[in-house]
């Protein structure tokens, strides 16, 4: 079937900030310009969910039945989706998978409890699974998803979301320090386990030159998923004396966030290998490779979907802080080979990452869906 009309919901989406609502956001967007969508979209977070997935449910008795497939955002909604399967069986009903559908299973709370007994069971029932990541396909099939239902879709790239024409002195008024003669790190992301942000603050910022600067910024996890690790980040800080060398800023604006983005001279994703949490794509490295910076990003699980090393970042051995050091020192003591690959890094990413490219994979997987 061409062009079929879709129903894509979504239980997380802008004004709200966060990886899944923009990840939703975007490829909600750009289907729109290319195949008839409608768009059912919870835009005012979290909190509003018990009024919001009651009122969906009902609401898809009458509005299912005008769509040849159903699309929902992540794993959450999916029960609902199996109860409209029973009675509307001939439409198709797909789930996009992020890496926390998969590893919220692992939880050891009632929340994980229920997630297992009812969200697994659905994500089995669905037609088809858009994966972020393939390691969030191994993941599955470890839980008893098969494979064959899994496609590998990586996220794409809202690219005014990160773009600004910002400078060194903007910069500084956003860190509120003086950065003559100093290097600016910056690692983008929620502070938790998984994001390895912790343990480059106590394995790596001590063996850098006194002149380079670490920015942390990102927002604080829920207390139904990921461990909220930021009290351990300003721990390690203090700890090592190296407030005047980190800072920890939760929680920024997205204009500040994106002069950090376009005004830092090396961006890094160290992740750590954590049970029960992984990175199920690394979208933050997406972002700083399209504005123009070098990123340095952990050779394991998403991150490894997101950059290929050498053309829009460097993957290199998670945990290995030797090997960090080196890299770190190398890339920053070259000025003129940070503006070089930056071109191209943004280049790669115009190339395979932009939301337009990515929606017609999405497309395409959903055609072969409605007509198997």
């Amino acid at each position: 079937m061409k062009n079929p009309k879709i129903l894509f919901i979504s239980r997380a989406y802008p004004p709200v900030l966060g990886g899944i609502e923009n990840q939703n956001y975007g490829i909600a967007q750009a289907l729109t310009k290319i195949t008839t969508t409608k768009i059912i979209a919870n835009k005012r977070g979290k909190r509003f969910l018990p009024v919001f997935l009651p009122w969906l449910m009902f609401k898809g008795f009458f509005i299912v039945p005008r769509y040849d497939v159903v699309l929902v955002g992540d794993g959450v909604l999916t029960p609902i989706c199996r109860l409209w399967k029973f009675f509307y069986n001939r439409k198709k009903y797909i789930s996009i998978v992020h890496g926390l559908d998969i590893t919220f299973a692992y939880k050891k709370s009632l929340f994980g409890k229920i997630y297992r007994e009812v969200n697994i069971p659905a994500l089995k029932k669905m037609d088809k699974l858009f994966m972020v990541g393939n390691e969030s396909i191994e993941q599955a099939v470890k839980i008893g998803i098969p494979r064959e239902q899994c496609v590998f879709i990586p996220n794409g790239l809202i690219l005014e979301r990160t773009h600004t024409d910002a400078t060194k002195k903007d910069l500084e008024k956003v860190l509120g320090i003086d950065l003559e003669g100093k290097k600016v790190i910056f690692r983008a992301g929620r502070f938790t386990p998984h994001k390895g942000t912790e343990w480059f603050i106590k394995n790596i910022m001590s063996k850098l030159q006194e002149n380079y600067i670490l920015v942390c910024a990102g927002g604080m996890p829920n207390s139904a998923g990921d461990e909220n690790y930021f009290p351990k980040c300003e721990k390690a800080v203090m700890d090592l004396g190296l407030e005047k060398r980190v800072k920890l800023l939760p929680n920024l604006p997205q204009s500040e966030m994106n002069i950090i983005f376009n005004t830092c001279d090396l961006s890094v994703s160290p992740n750590i290998k954590v049970p029960g949490s992984m990175e199920g794509f690394g979208i933050t490295a997406i972002e700083s490779a399209v504005c123009k910076r070098v990123i340095l990003a952990s050779g394991i699980e998403g991150l490894k979907d997101a950059i290929k090393d050498g053309e829009n970042g460097f993957l290199l051995p998670w945990g290995d802080a030797d090997a960090w050091v080196k890299k770190i020192n190398e890339v920053l003591a070259d000025d003129e080979f940070r503006k070089s690959f930056g071109e191209k890094a943004r280049q790669y990413v115009l190339d395979n990452f932009t939301w337009d490219k990515i929606s017609k994979k999405y497309l395409e997987e959903i055609e072969k869906t409605i007509n198997a």
